[in-house]
């Protein structure tokens, strides 16, 4: 099991889980709906009913089909201009992705479509595999048909299927969260090998693709997308086994991997040929250390993992919470414009105040956006969308600015001058 630390709590092993009373890290449950396992510039227009953009051509049992070029996206990309500075890009993103009928994936996907701003959601295959045929998943290094997430119900794979048809045709990611969340023990994902990753993998990307033929239902619509060609990332339960998911990951073509635990907001670089796009270390308002930019970590931090804390503690939380968001994106946006990376999960850990707080940090920021500040609310997948068309030599440049450093003279006279000025390694692999 992984030790928590105050600098940034990674997620709960399945005994950690236990006696917290979670099942993972924030995991959802089938029977208990309290815990939950858009660019600026040139960005996307949320207004109007989501409809596919072209005739469905059904895929396999018709579980998903092709629709077309997915509506909601922002302007091509291009490589940015000498002497501009660059976007501030956030990126909010949700683990697990599942609807237990507490209402805050449609909460979310509203608050989205109101600010004109697109999320990636990692969904959890299981999510759309009814209890009663768990036995088709064979998790590695587990017992048949085991998760330490809770299978929904009948009715909330239903509600899920629905909020992610919604999601992607309002313009969102769906990206993955994998399937059983084993965190604890020989069971981990942090053990598994590059072949149980793929195994991993083509069961996630199975159970998404043959809901029908796992359900029986015939009486929704497909999911409007071509999930081998939409699925170009992910994040690891609690943040593990990325080492050996990488190659797994750029076999099948992925683009980005977003499980790095406790990152630095400085520009990204790849590794082992993925973008490398971690959660971030932002500041915690009144303590003398970092936090994880995840509602869990400020849950670890606040109430050492209890989800039903006193309510007298809640207003305060709430609002650290929320400032560490509004801070961590203060601190980038005004200094060296690093992207901002968010994860959290559908929960109503102590009474919901961190879905709270992290609607009230995106609505602060999508204040900025909309006072005309070129602030870009995106998925993952859209700003890599932008990374991969800029020019390496003014990625280096963007590297050497460590975190909240400002750039020498002003933006326009530091990315005027970028040849031969970089000290950091090449955009194409990290170090690491």
């Amino acid at each position: 099991m992984r030790a928590i630390t105050r600098r940034g709590a990674l997620g709960l092993g399945a005994g950690a889980a236990a006696a917290a009373g979670l099942v993972g890290c924030g995991s959802l449950t089938g029977t208990d709906p309290s815990p939950a396992g858009g660019s600026g510039k040139g960005g996307s227009d949320k207004k109007g009913s989501p409809k596919p953009t072209a005739t469905a051509k059904p895929i396999g049992d018709g579980s998903t089909a092709f629709t077309g070029k997915q509506p909601h996206q922002p302007v091509k990309p291009v490589p940015l201009e000498p002497g501009q500075e660059p976007p501030q890009f956030v990126v909010f993103s949700w683990d697990g992705a599942g609807e237990v009928g507490n209402g805050l994936f449609p909460r979310f996907l509203d608050l989205a479509k109101e600010h004109g701003a697109s999320m990636t959601f990692f969904l959890s295959g299981l999510y759309l595999l009814p209890e009663s045929k768990k036995r088709l998943y064979d998790p590695p290094n587990n017992p048949v048909g085991a998760s330490d997430i809770g299978y929904l119900t009948d009715e909330h794979v239903k509600m899920t299927l629905t909020n992610v048809r919604r999601a992607w045709l309002e313009g969102h990611e769906i990206g993955t969260h994998f399937n059983g969340h084993f965190c604890g023990g020989s069971g981990s994902v942090g053990n598994w090998t590059p072949a149980q990753w793929r195994s991993e993998i083509d069961q996630a990307k199975k159970f998404v693709k043959e809901w029908r033929t796992t359900t029986g239902w015939t009486d929704l619509p497909a999911l409007p997308f071509d999930y081998d060609k939409e699925l170009v990332g992910g994040r690891t339960p609690c943040l593990l086994g990325q080492d050996n998911l990488l190659p797994t990951a750029k076999a099948l073509g992925w683009r980005y991997d977003a499980s790095s635990p406790g990152g630095r907001q400085v520009w990204p670089q790849k590794r082992q040929g993925l973008w490398d796009l971690p959660l971030q270390q932002i500041p915690f308002p009144g303590r003398s250390f970092e936090v994880l930019s995840m509602d869990y970590n400020m849950l670890a931090n606040q109430s050492v993992n209890s989800t039903n804390a006193p309510s007298h503690n809640y207003p305060g939380w709430r609002k650290q919470s929320a400032q560490a968001y509004i801070q961590g994106f203060r601190r980038a946006y005004e200094s060296n414009r690093a992207p901002f990376f968010v994860g959290n999960h559908f929960e109503h850990w102590n009474g919901g105040i961190y879905m709270d707080a992290v609607e009230e940090a995106f609505k602060h920021i999508a204040a900025e956006k909309e006072s005309g500040a070129d602030v870009r609310l995106v998925s993952f997948r859209q700003f890599v969308d932008w990374i991969d068309v800029q020019k390496p030599e003014v990625l280096d440049k963007l590297r050497t600015l460590e975190v909240g450093q400002q750039p020498a003279g002003g933006w326009k006279e530091f990315m005027t001058d970028t040849a031969g000025s970089a000290s950091s390694p090449s955009p194409s692999e990290s170090a690491a």
